[in-house]
């Protein structure tokens, strides 16, 4: 019989973010579909208490949690030390956590302190007939893989926006654990957080519009025209609540002159970026070839604006592509919404 720790650690305000909640999903409908199965949380932060009450009422037995002041900033020998020794009490033989930055940093460690093996990334989680298994991307996300081991315990991340968040609300059962953590040799001072400015990047927004080098280039009076440019996508991020994305080639004109003001290498998206789920996705002034649409593969509803009725998302890769000035289509846009 699996015994299943679900492991995390807490944010600041000793609660879960929604990938952390996803994964805790993943780990109560595996233990539920294998039958039997033992299912645990691990928590390790400042303040657990109200990590384990957003668990409450969805299945879990117990919560194990290891709270220290040192655990309130992520550092790896702390945060590896703390999970070994949960993963210890509950004997666990599956461990299930968020992809998140902070585990993602330990799992390789605490797999190899346990004696066991990680698969990172996985993209759902599976039990054929009693056998516990992993779907995961490969070859930047070409390629899907089904992976099984016997070997346990077994380390498995989750990444974010697979299942719903679970939505347990109740108390649980506690259970302190001791761990001796490692003394740091590191001090936290303060955090900077980038300068303000207007919000381009809604992980949970329905729309994303992806700009493209087209936007800085010379438009038909033969002048450039990017503060225009600027403006339009900024309107429009604004009265939409849509998200922002950038093609390789726009994110790379920084600093040559001619580049937006509202984009960053943080907004780029596609084989070399980040890979979006948004319902919907808009690109102008994008090729849409390849690197492009690999970034867009979980979009369902693809649509673009380019001059060329010839470009890449012409070939089969948009549901809809219109052929006019992105210009022109977005300043309709505005002022319809």
């Amino acid at each position: 019989m699996e015994t299943i720790l679900y492991l995390s650690a807490t944010d600041a305000d000793g609660r879960l973010g929604r990938p952390s909640l996803e994964a805790a999903a993943a780990a109560a409908a595996l233990a539920k579909s294998l039958g039997g199965a033992r299912l645990l949380a691990g928590l390790f932060g400042a303040s657990t208490a109200p990590a384990a009450a957003q668990l409450g009422g969805a299945g879990f037995e117990k919560a194990l949690r290891v709270d220290d002041a040192q655990l309130a900033q992520g550092r790896y020998a702390t945060d590896a030390a703390a999970a070994f020794e949960l993963a210890k009490a509950a004997a666990a033989t599956l461990i299930i956590a968020p992809s998140s930055s902070r585990v993602q940093r330990v799992a390789a460690g605490l797999a190899q302190r346990l004696g066991g093996v990680v698969d990172t990334h996985a993209t759902e989680l599976l039990a054929d007939g009693g056998v516990v298994a992993l779907r995961r991307w490969f070859y930047r996300q070409r390629l899907q893989a089904k992976l099984s081991r016997t070997q346990r315990p077994w380390v498995i991340t989750v990444d974010a926006g697979i299942v719903l968040a679970l939505a347990g609300d109740g108390s649980m059962p506690t259970e302190a654990v001791m761990a001796a953590l490692p003394a740091s040799r590191t001090t936290v001072t303060g955090l900077r957080s980038p300068g303000g400015g207007p919000q381009t990047i809604r992980p949970e927004a329905a729309l994303l519009l992806v700009a493209g080098a087209g936007w800085c280039k010379k438009q038909a009076d033969g002048a450039l025209h990017v503060a225009e440019a600027d403006q339009l996508i900024l309107a429009f991020l604004d009265k939409a609540k849509a998200s922002l994305g950038g093609s390789k080639s726009v994110v790379d004109q920084q600093g040559e002159g001619a580049s937006l003001t509202c984009m960053s290498h943080v907004n780029q998206v596609g084989q070399t970026g980040s890979t979006p789920r948004h319902a919907k996705g808009l690109a102008t002034c994008c090729h849409g070839e390849e690197p492009h649409v690999v970034g867009w593969r979980f979009i369902n509803d693809r649509r673009a604006v380019n001059l060329n009725a010839g470009c890449g998302w012409a070939q089969g890769k948009a549901d809809v592509l219109y052929v006019a000035d992105a210009f022109q289509v977005m300043k309709e846009l505005n002022a319809i919404l």
